[in-house]
């Protein structure tokens, strides 16, 4: 069975791999034996991620990007191709749903909407089309990091919610036009401890409220996402695509 998890051979771009849940994945997708190579805008971070996968005994990359520049995107897969031979992993992780963007829908701007699908939904689909030759020639895997907010409506994040919801659809559309010689998933994570959760797990009334509507009563840990994203990259995934895995703490299923 350890075999069906084993991706020696294999390379992985991840994009917003320099922290949190994309840290996560980067790490633990080389564990498993793939050549990684984490992708942001920020270099600083990546570049720390590279580090600690190649102190670790594997190998990376870090090549900065900016998902929302198709220029940027196209130089993340040239460099991978040159350095590492192949695309066979695409891992979309980079998003975000900044404070700007919350709030009731008639406080919330078209500038901020069109800035987080432009992140969190276009950018995905410019990262996957960039990959597609290479993915089509490999035999290649996609994972799309959603949210339970794809799943589900969540109250004052309409921009992040549509866009999660579009990241699951797109998930779904391109799992038919690129089967068989693709797969394309998709993991939805529920609320996850990491820095940009901070805030919201120190204001006691939140975290509250987020606990009683999840059935395993904790936020979950970024190695707890990373996880479901090595399984459906991998061969003990191989008749698996066009599938969401709610990685929730049970949240969608009330």
């Amino acid at each position: 069975m350890s075999e069906l998890f084993d991706l020696t051979g294999k390379t992985a771009l991840v994009t917003g791999g320099g922290r949190g849940i994309g840290r996560a994945i980067a790490t633990e997708l080389a564990a498993a034996g793939a050549a990684v190579v984490p992708s942001a805008r920020s270099t600083d971070e990546i570049e720390a991620v590279a580090d600690e996968i190649d102190a670790a005994g594997g190998d990376a990359l870090a090549v900065p990007a900016d998902v929302t520049d198709p220029d940027a995107v196209t130089n993340a897969i040239d460099r991978t191709e040159d350095t590492f031979g192949s695309v066979d992993i695409v891992v979309n992780n980079a998003g975000f749903n900044p404070d700007s963007a919350l709030g009731q829908p008639e406080d919330v701007s078209t500038d901020d909407l069109e800035r987080v699908l432009a992140v969190n939904l276009s950018g995905a689909y410019e990262v996957t089309r960039a990959a597609a030759d290479g993915l089509e020639d490999t035999g290649g895997s996609v994972i799309n990091v959603a949210s339970v907010g794809g799943l589900v409506g969540l109250p004052r994040q309409h921009p992040y919610v549509a866009s999660k919801h579009g990241l699951v659809g797109l998930t779904k559309s391109l799992s038919l036009d690129w089967a068989p010689e693709v797969r394309v998933n998709a993991v939805a994570p529920g609320y996850v401890s990491t820095d940009l959760t901070e805030d919201l797990e120190g204001n006691e009334r939140l975290r509250q409220s987020i606990l009683e509507r999840t059935p395993l009563e904790r936020f979950a840990e970024p190695e707890e996402i990373a996880g479901p994203v090595v399984f459906l990259a991998s061969d003990a995934a191989s008749y698996v695509t066009g599938s969401v895995l709610a990685a929730d703490g049970g949240w969608t299923a009330r």
